[in-house]
């Protein structure tokens, strides 16, 4: 079921039977010369709407489609948001869903950079139910994509070598597969980028001029992207059953 495609009297009916929603979580930022500007909000979308076509009953939120990017912003179309707003709109976000009563929110994530932001968010909200300045009672799960079970074996055994940590085959092969009119070729030189730390735009554009970290994004294919679709779904239809399943204290 996909919340922006459902009623209100939907949700009502929703909660009855589950406290769960997934929300896709990611970033708007540029992925080499070949890859999405979309890919990190794609990818986390793509997987958990492939699972609810799949048949599991679970909830999928509206993604959240921009994130932590400022190191992007050397390259046309990314776009970003600081860290302060970024945990103030999660919190809106949690709050929202938790009024309605809510109480296992999973976020599914695209993008290495949200983490540690989307990690303080949920401190700042179990620090206010603490304090009791909110409603206790609710759950936040925070997952990779790519660490849903089974994914990292599979992208080991597509991708041994020029996988790299930015403008990876497997993200983009998940692109590749989904939208198949938007495949992109590149000449690369060195085929496999090089790699290095993140720190404020103008740095990571001299570092990484053609916006990949690491990787060989020529390696995708829509084949392999599916594959690692089919396991991502598999992995999450799991998870999400498992974590809404977990007894509420309160």
């Amino acid at each position: 079921m996909l919340l922006h495609l459902s009623t209100w009297s939907d949700v009502e009916a929703f909660l009855e039977r589950s406290k769960t929603i997934v929300i896709p979580i990611g970033s708007n930022e540029q992925h080499g010369p070949t890859g999405l500007l979309g890919t990190d909000w794609l990818c986390p979308e793509i997987i958990a709407h492939e699972t609810h076509k799949g048949g599991a009953d679970i909830l999928v939120g509206p993604t959240f489609n921009v994130g932590m990017a400022q190191h992007h912003l050397g390259f046309p179309g990314t776009i970003s948001i600081r860290p302060s707003t970024f945990i103030a709109v999660i919190g809106d976000w949690v709050h929202s869903l938790a009024v309605h009563g809510f109480e296992r929110i999973y976020f599914l994530n695209g993008h290495g950079g949200n983490i540690a932001t989307i990690e303080a968010a949920f401190s700042e909200l179990y620090a206010e139910a603490s304090f009791g300045r909110r409603p206790a009672g609710f759950a936040l799960k925070l997952r990779n994509w790519w660490d849903l079970p089974g994914v990292m074996a599979l992208v080991r055994q597509q991708f041994p070598t020029g996988h790299g940590s930015h403008a990876t085959p497997s993200e983009i092969a998940i692109t590749q597969w989904a939208y198949p009119d938007t495949v992109k070729s590149a000449e690369y030189a060195p085929q496999i980028a090089g790699s290095g730390p993140i720190r404020e735009a103008a740095d990571f554009r001299a570092r990484h001029p053609d916006g990949r970290m690491g990787s060989d994004p020529s390696l995708a294919t829509p084949e392999a992207g599916e594959a690692l679709v089919q396991a991502a779904v598999r992995g999450l239809a799991t998870e999400v059953e498992a974590f809404g399943r977990e007894p509420k204290i309160l």
